[in-house]
């Protein structure tokens, strides 16, 4: 090892420490596990698989099971797109209906999980390059409650959301997430909500199960790059290409992907789950990374 690596692995180790430290009011209630909890990148896609047995949904529902029970959920989702880093910090989140156009059902379901306004301080304590608020009026929106809704039904694990802040470039997002890692340790099950593909402009109805040649040569692209950790491309998407352009119109859907490969460690496994694009330019593609 040069004198650089021993320096950068010691810098690293005792910002791992701090993390640690800071998190000590909240590990009062909580064991440090032997392992850490696993990531999850999560295609969302149209709000309407938060109330269907579908496919999408039931994998979710499947995933809920398969791993193991978290002491809390920390979701990034592309639906709280800010200036400035924002933790939700109530005790009572709301459920937000960011959408419009779908049918009455969509807008009666509520989610009534609680929120955990300690660890939500806590968290913002381990993001040392940045200050976090602590936000009191959000709650969870769609890209939160319609995948935790059908992993965890019952409502009875907290759930946090933090914001994207919008002016950052995407290096920024895939920073951040490294401040986040001592949560693992502790339970909170830490899940990105968007999609790889996205593009709405160009939606095809009529094309409910495929997706355009371009789309499908683009999922295949991010899976490649996600299976090799080549991470950089990933960072800097704008360099992928006409089809990459196609596939992330905006960024807000596409960020999460970035917190969570911004996590993973070395020697973690991935896999993919709920692997298809549809509607030609959606990709429901999800990544889950789990340790050991």
């Amino acid at each position: 090892m040069n004198r650089e690596e021993f320096i950068q692995n010691t810098l690293t180790g005792l910002l791992a420490m701090n993390s640690l430290k800071d998190l000590h009011s909240f590990s009062d209630t909580l064991k440090e596990q032997e392992k850490k909890s696993p990531l999850l990148f999560v295609g969302h896609g149209s709000p309407m698989n938060g109330i269907e047995d579908n496919e999408f949904s039931q994998r979710w529902a499947a995933m809920g099971k398969e791993i193991p029970k978290p002491t809390a959920v920390l979701c990034i989702s592309a639906h709280w797109y800010t200036s400035g880093t924002f933790i939700t910090a109530m005790n009572n989140p709301k459920t937000i209906h960011d959408f419009g156009g779908f049918p009455k059902a969509l807008f009666e379901v509520q989610y009534p999980a609680p929120g955990n306004p300690e660890l939500a301080k806590e968290t913002a304590k381990l993001i040392h390059s940045i200050p976090v608020g602590l936000d009191h009026d959000w709650g969870l929106d769609h890209g939160t409650w319609s995948v935790v809704k059908n992993m965890y039904p019952n409502a009875d694990i907290p759930v946090l959301q933090l914001s994207i802040d919008y002016t950052k470039p995407p290096e920024f997002h895939y920073a951040l997430a490294k401040e986040l890692q001592a949560l693992r340790k502790k339970g909170v099950l830490i899940i990105g909500s968007g999609n790889m593909v996205h593009n709405l402009r160009i939606m095809n109805w009529h094309q409910p199960d495929s997706g355009f040649e371009w789309a499908d040569e683009m999922n295949n692209t991010f899976k490649k790059l996600i299976e090799t950790e080549n991470h950089q491309p990933l960072i800097q998407y704008q360099t992928l290409g006409e089809a990459g352009k196609l596939s992330i119109p905006t960024p807000e859907h596409y960020l999460p992907l970035l917190y969570i490969l911004g996590m993973k460690e070395k020697n973690e496994s991935i896999s993919f789950f709920n692997d298809k694009t549809v509607m030609g330019s959606i990709s429901m593609t999800s990544v889950k990374i789990v340790n050991g």
